[in-house]
């Protein structure tokens, strides 16, 4: 199967075109969402052409986040995350050199369930329980910031894990947005030569990707007017919700 983008049919460029308004808002409002992105792009597309077209469209999502939010973000919190993200990101570039992923999906969605059941527990537990100690903190990091790391190279699926650690620091709106803005930022970008030299682009990947950035911008916009209105409890829950759809869709894929 080869990707040629002007043999789309109608109802696929809908999708796609649906699927990178998605990428927009889940960059500027509600991250998580974009796993619908991965799912629409997985579905009709060859598997590398997807990963590729995908992450480009996942860079210009990211410039349009740091415009809306790069003052916001929680900078000791990056700092920590990034070095063990760069592990991640070099055992998944390893993995998707040698490896086939189907089963590693399949492990990523498991392990998103069990973070999902651990911070619902953590919420009704209530308030009065100790905070956790440095070395468990640093072992939250290690373990998020590396598995955020391998699940973006393997299936630019990054966004639900990050979002529960994100979501588990109980950053505010805004903070939190720009906390993962700038995440992503600098990991798509590490991501994108190593990328190209697995081969996931072709003219044909920048072809297609020119002709959906604009509805990455309408949906950027649309996030930016969502952001702006939404309760933290509301954008939490749909943090959560988000996390739960992309761990549904690995397991299944």
């Amino acid at each position: 199967m080869t990707l040629a983008p002007l043999d789309f049919s109608p109802l696929a460029w809908v999708l796609l075109g649906l699927a990178a308004a998605l990428v927009g808002i889940s960059k500027t409002a509600l991250p998580g969402i974009n796993t619908i992105s991965i799912a629409i792009f997985a579905a009709l597309l060859p598997a590398k052409a997807s990963t590729g077209a995908l992450l480009l469209l996942l860079i210009v999502g990211d410039v349009f986040a740091l415009i809306s939010y790069r003052r916001e973000a929680d900078w000791r919190a990056l700092v920590r995350l990034v070095p063990f993200a760069a592990i991640g990101l070099a055992l998944g570039a390893a993995f998707l050199a040698f490896a086939e992923d189907n089963w590693v999906r399949r492990l990523i969605g498991t392990i998103l369930l069990c973070l999902i059941a651990v911070t619902l527990w953590q919420r009704f537990r209530g308030r009065g329980s100790a905070p956790a100690s440095s070395r468990a903190a640093v072992a939250g990091r290690a373990g998020f910031g590396a598995l955020g790391g391998f699940t973006t190279m393997v299936a630019n699926a990054g966004g639900p894990v990050m979002s529960m650690y994100f979501l588990s620091a109980r950053l505010p709106v805004k903070t939190f947005l720009g906390t993962a803005a700038w995440f992503f930022a600098v990991i798509n970008l590490v991501k994108l030569p190593i990328s190209i030299g697995l081969g996931l682009f072709t003219p044909a990947t920048l072809q297609l990707d020119l002709l959906l950035i604009p509805c990455v911008v309408v949906g950027a916009f649309i996030g930016r007017w969502i952001a702006a209105r939404i309760r933290q409890q509301a954008f939490e829950w749909a943090v959560i919700a988000g996390t739960a759809l992309g761990a549904l869709y690995l397991l299944l894929r």
